[in-house]
């Protein structure tokens, strides 16, 4: 059975039909450079309504695990491989991707050849895109994200509980593990809450997530953030950290085709150090920008010199562009969890 992908600049992919084959949706066209760690990326909020183009030519030879998600479905509209196998070698696998995906009632396309089209993408931008069971000329409406529910994790029977507030645009799972540990609780919000509701929940410190989209999409919350920022530790994840430059007078613009991908150093501007990154983003924070805020750059992505971290001087408040919960991904910067949970045992609590 044929797919077909059309693109909003005109062009068209035609291919075979995976996963469920009688969908057809809309959504914004994006790649990710990954050669492992699928089934986390699909299931990542962050790739919600988007259709993810995989630059590595095979996909689905490990198949899909138990516990390895990053949400309890899938978040991507659509995927977009080379090819993609039904052969899984992996003891863990429970079922195939193209079985994964008709189970979630996710459409694909396979017989594509996914680097001719980043490259389009790389030239063009980041763009919508329709999959469909016939040629169409009509072009694709934008979708948005919806609001995932609140929800509250407990670290258990601990002495001096620390106690963080995630605010969820997107949150993926590894985010909410990495906190969990003895010692630490944690409560999920939703971003329609005022800084009433967190504070009423006597939070430790606040930590704002990752998530798809226009950060400027969130203005109404940035005057929460500008009060969160005075009275707690604060933590902020891509999404997050571009908010915290909102909210301290940044700026933000949109990314010719955005990171995505396991492999993109960066390197920290206060030790020199170079981590290597997964990162999953389509706006970044204006360098130049920052020069006018009380904020200050602590981190540059090696390869364009884009912002990648953020810092608060002399207040218990930082951010990051990239994902150091990993999922997929390498774990050279999992530490900055520790980081933010010793800032709260120092700073936390309304000081």
């Amino acid at each position: 059975m044929k797919k077909y992908l059309t693109l909003e600049n005109g062009d068209v992919f035609v291919g075979e039909a995976c996963g469920d084959l009688g969908a057809e949706i809309d959504g914004e066209l994006v790649f990710t450079t990954s050669m492992t760690g699928y089934q986390e990326t699909l299931t990542d909020p962050s790739y919600k309504d988007q259709i993810i183009s995989f630059t590595y030519p095979l996909i689905g030879n490990y198949g899909i695990s138990l516990g390895t998600s990053q949400s309890d479905t899938v978040q991507a509209a659509a995927v977009i491989v080379k090819e993609m196998t039904d052969q899984v070698f992996h003891y863990q696998s429970v079922i195939s991707l193209d079985a994964f995906l008709k189970q979630s009632k996710v459409p694909a396309i396979s017989g594509i050849d996914t680097r001719q089209l980043t490259k389009i993408i790389r030239r063009y931008g980041t763009m919508k895109a329709s999959l469909t069971n016939q040629p169409i000329v009509d072009k694709p409406e934008e979708h948005q994200a919806s609001i995932i529910k609140s929800a509250t994790l407990s670290a258990g029977d601990a002495k001096d509980v620390e106690h963080v507030v995630v605010v969820d645009f997107g949150v993926k799972d590894n985010i909410v593990k990495s906190l969990q540990r003895p010692g630490v609780d944690v409560t999920v919000v939703t971003p329609e809450s005022t800084f009433e509701d967190i504070t009423n929940l006597h939070p430790t410190g606040i930590l704002l997530s990752n998530g798809p989209g226009d950060p400027t999409d969130y203005s109404d919350f940035l005057p929460v953030i500008q009060k969160l920022q005075d009275n707690f530790p604060i933590f902020g994840i891509c999404l997050g950290h571009q908010l915290l430059a909102l909210a301290n007078g940044a700026k933000t613009y949109k990314m010719t085709f955005g990171h995505r991908g396991i492999n993109h150093p960066v390197k920290n501007l206060i030790t020199g150090d170079i981590y290597i990154t997964s990162q999953n983003h389509g706006y970044a924070v204006d360098v130049d920008s920052v020069d006018d805020t009380p904020l200050e750059v602590t981190a540059l992505e090696v390869n364009d010199q884009t912002c990648e971290g953020l810092r608060y001087p002399g207040r218990p408040v930082f951010s990051v562009q990239y994902h150091p919960e990993a999922a997929p991904g390498p774990h050279d910067a999992t530490k900055l969890f520790d980081k933010f949970i010793e800032m709260m045992h120092v700073n936390g609590g309304v000081h």
